[in-house]
């Protein structure tokens, strides 16, 4: 993107604008990568969430706060992985209003088989970045993300 008019855009709307960039790509790429599993990029991130983020069953709305993602959506999502087996929804034992959200034993050795294209793409992403690079990348990103959940808490934005 590199081009004489981009060179004036203020480094804030520039990162601002590479995100959304970023976004699309990561997904559409994703969505190539995942295709040969019959599984979307949504559907791969909320399997990852549950278990990288969770040393419990999460709810769906303890999934759907560490996505960054609605609760409806989430709901749908987790209910495609359901219907490939891959994933439970059981009310929760203490809340009934509750849906705990429980990776089947097809989901292990399912989720397993696309760990290689997963490690490759974030590889490949990476490439020629070295360690203190991601780490300052994803102190900003932290922060951004940090931002972010300020803004959604705003009175403004609960209306």
């Amino acid at each position: 993107m590199n081009n004489k008019k981009t060179d004036n855009i203020p480094d804030d709307a520039m990162i601002f604008g590479l995100l959304l960039i970023i976004s699309n790509r990561m997904n559409t790429l994703l969505e190539r990568e995942l295709k040969e599993f019959d599984v979307t990029t949504k559907q791969w991130f909320l399997s990852e969430t549950i278990s990288s983020v969770f040393d419990h069953p999460p709810t769906l709305k303890e999934a759907a706060s560490a996505m960054g993602s609605s609760h409806q959506n989430v709901k749908q999502v987790a209910m495609k992985l359901q219907q490939k087996g891959l994933l439970s929804l059981e009310k929760d034992k203490n809340d009934a209003r509750a849906t705990r959200l429980y990776m089947t034993e097809k989901s292990g050795s399912f989720w397993k088989k696309t760990d290689p294209k997963g490690g490759s793409f974030r590889e490949k992403m990476f490439k020629e970045m070295g360690k203190n690079d991601i780490s300052l990348a994803r102190q900003s990103l932290e922060k951004i993300l940090s931002n972010l959940r300020e803004i959604e808490n705003t009175k403004a934005y609960q209306e």
